[in-house]
């Protein structure tokens, strides 16, 4: 595998910080974007590099593997194992930032594990790296299950994405990590889910809560109401002289729960009562009359 130089293909240094990479990025990939160069296969690929060195130099991990193995470092944890194996040759050892080179670690896996290893040494096989990616999302994305495309190291992955999905959960996609050493199997690649509450709802485990302004006449002559849900409008019936705060459920209105088709948790609507303001002289006598009356 040859070496690629990500921090050429960002333009920037190799002491540049997080800041100056992220910049970077967004400048090419709107400059090398598909939508923008349509049917531009050359646009297309170098759109794939960016994403790729991006992925690698954005993520302070993976940056200093790379910094530390270059071409290699996607097998730094092999090496590392190895390296606490085995002893390493004197001649081989350099001062300075790295203690080999890209060129020095292939020959030192295949001298001890590959095809140039001696009699009575068996292949030793590495499973590839796992790769970490984080998927922002709305709670009403993930209220149905849909499919979203990932582009991952510049390979696009087609996954589903399934109802209920919660902020902070890791779902695991079996190989489309790192490939492996020596003929091991591939890493695994790992999603971590960022969902995003731009609602008026509350969410709790798979239980929904949100808080409706009730008008005074409403409350007390009670009336019919709409309220918004993930899955359309809904009519619910206030029954005369509500109090402040009550609340009601609406059973399986509430979030689906993950992996269990067809399962929702509840909806827990609390009502709070509005008092009018600005009343007009004619009002004011009617409040006054009727409190004379409730007297």
């Amino acid at each position: 595998m040859a070496f690629i130089d990500y921090y050429k293909i960002l333009g920037v240094p190799n002491n540049a910080s997080d800041k100056e990479i992220k910049k970077a990025y967004r400048k090419l990939a709107r400059k090398y974007h598909p939508d923008v160069n349509p049917n531009n296969k050359e646009a297309e690929q170098k759109f794939k590099e960016i994403n790729e060195a991006n992925a690698v130099l954005s993520s302070a991990e993976n940056r200093k593997k790379y910094d530390e193995y270059g071409k290699d470092w996607e097998h730094a944890d092999a090496f590392e194992r190895a390296k606490r194996q085995q002893p390493f040759r004197e001649s081989r050892r350099q001062t300075g930032s790295r203690s080999f080179t890209g060129e020095d670690f292939s020959d030192f896996f295949e001298s001890m594990f590959g095809g140039r290893s001696t009699a009575g040494r068996s292949n030793v096989k590495f499973r590839g790296q796992d790769y970490n990616a984080e998927l922002k999302l709305s709670l009403k994305d993930v209220y149905k299950t849909h499919k979203r495309t990932l582009t991952i190291n510049g390979k696009n992955i087609r996954l589903t994405i399934p109802a209920g999905v919660k902020n902070g959960q890791v779902i695991k996609i079996k190989g489309h990590g790192g490939e492996g050493i020596s003929g091991g199997p591939k890493g695994d690649l790992l999603i971590k889910f960022s969902i995003i509450n731009n609602t008026n709802f509350k969410i709790i485990n798979d239980n929904l809560y949100t808080t409706i302004q009730l008008d005074l006449y409403k409350a007390i002559l009670g009336g019919e109401i709409e309220l918004d849900t993930f899955d359309g409008k809904v009519k619910l019936k206030v029954k005369p002289e509500t109090k402040n705060n009550t609340k009601i459920k609406l059973k399986g209105k509430g979030f689906p729960v993950y992996k269990k088709e067809g399962t929702f948790g509840d909806l827990y609507v609390t009502y709070q009562i509005k008092i009018p303001v600005n009343l007009n002289e004619r009002e004011k006598e009617l409040f006054v009359e009727l409190s004379k009356l409730r007297s």
